[in-house]
């Protein structure tokens, strides 16, 4: 049972992966994919982002990416 008093999972994933093309988001090697993890809110999950894509500066292709999962799972919310 969960407490009144505890701050709503909005769950968010981190992944990412080398591009084909510079001009769009498909990825090189889906096997390839990176993912770094799924977070508790979204300030976690910016800040697992951040660190990766900081981390992977250096190659123009590779990019990293933050998935709202919590409206997938119920597009009511916000």
């Amino acid at each position: 049972m969960t407490q009144s008093s505890e701050k709503k999972q909005l769950l968010h994933l981190v992944f990412g992966g080398e591009l084909a093309s510079l001009d769009g988001v498909q990825f090189k090697d889906l096997s390839a994919l990176d993912i770094v993890g799924i977070y508790p809110d979204y300030a976690t999950a910016l800040t697992a982002w951040r660190s990766k894509s900081q981390s992977t500066v250096d190659n123009a292709e590779m990019r990293y990416f933050i998935v709202h999962m919590h409206r997938l799972l119920d597009p009511e919310i916000k």
